[in-house]
């Protein structure tokens, strides 16, 4: 499930990538914004499961899918659900560019044996032009992850990720509806006090629902309840807090305080810094050196007029 799964390969037509997760660290699962050209586009079976989003303008599309044929108008936001295992089909009368997710079928069914699905729901069905509401705000968000100049942490990622799969899970249950409703103290303390000792690592969702004996489903439920803000929330604003103290130390340059603090780099801690703070750690270290400079004039100024 932690293998980083490879962009799939068309057997025909000319897709170009213009963005992709690749290099982005997210594992079990992947992305890719895709530049499809008209014609006809073949790509075998996959291992993994595959979601299509439709961006930009309409097109007409030929599709054929587990033998079934299917002729539509695709519009924004269309969603088209190929599980592993299909191959699909089809042809576009215009250019089009298409939003790729894909997740390894381990991650899949690990999602499904800790959402307790009984056997007819835990599987993905393939679907032509999905509208689901929900689904489609978590794509955008994910796209915006891919898109961005410095992504968030890849906890992130992996949520959105987790709740698309359960949005695709045939019946799946409301995991709201949970009869608790908070993590008990005992077990919210384990979590906060793993994540505290662990900043610099990279966090994973499984790793910490582990600590408190849940699915990652109901975890990420009951974090946000106890806690107040989602999981990768909570973990970029500890990182923040952590990089800000040891900028006033003086001790280490800022690239390393990005390192000792779990971010990919330093210009991703800039953009975290300056998100939360409202300032950059260049502009924190320089108003503290200020700050510093302004109290010992003042304190010698005091003792110039002491008697």
């Amino acid at each position: 499930m932690n293998a980083v799964i490879p962009i799939p390969k068309p057997h025909s037509g000319t897709r170009i990538s213009l963005r992709s997760s690749a290099a982005l660290g997210w594992q079990g699962f992947g992305a890719e914004l895709v530049s499809v050209a008209a014609g006809v586009h073949r790509i075998p079976a996959q291992p993994h499961h595959r979601v299509g989003i439709h961006v930009g303008a309409p097109v007409k599309a030929h599709c054929l899918c587990n033998e079934r044929r299917h002729v539509r108008l695709q519009s924004p936001g269309d969603t088209d659900v190929i599980p592993a295992g299909l191959d699909g089909q089809w042809a576009d009368d215009a250019n089009c560019t298409i939003f790729s997710v894909w997740f390894a079928d381990a991650l899949v069914r690990k999602t499904f044996e800790q959402m307790a699905l009984r056997a007819s729901e835990a599987h993905i069905r393939p679907q032509f032009q999905m509208r689901d509401t929900r689904f489609q705000h978590l794509a955008w968000a994910l796209r915006a992850e891919l898109e961005a100049d410095d992504a968030s942490d890849p906890l992130y990622a992996e949520s959105l990720s987790t709740a698309m799969i359960v949005r695709l899970a045939e019946g799946a249950p409301a995991l709201e509806g949970k009869r608790s409703k908070r993590l008990a103290p005992r077990t919210a303390a384990r979590v906060v006090e793993f994540i505290e000792s662990n900043l610099e690592q990279r966090l994973t969702l499984s790793e910490l629902a582990a600590l408190a004996d849940l699915s990652v489903p109901h975890f990420k439920v009951l974090f946000r309840q106890t806690l107040g803000v989602p999981v990768h929330q909570y973990v970029v604003q500890r990182r923040v807090e952590r990089a800000r103290a040891l900028l006033l130390q003086g001790a280490l340059s800022a690239s390393q305080v990005a390192l000792e603090t779990g971010f990919a780099h330093q210009s991703h801690m800039a953009h975290w810094m300056n998100r939360l703070l409202g300032v950059t750690p260049r502009e924190l270290v320089r108003g503290a050196t200020s700050d510093a400079a302004a109290d010992s004039q003042r304190g010698g100024a005091l003792r110039l007029i002491q008697p």
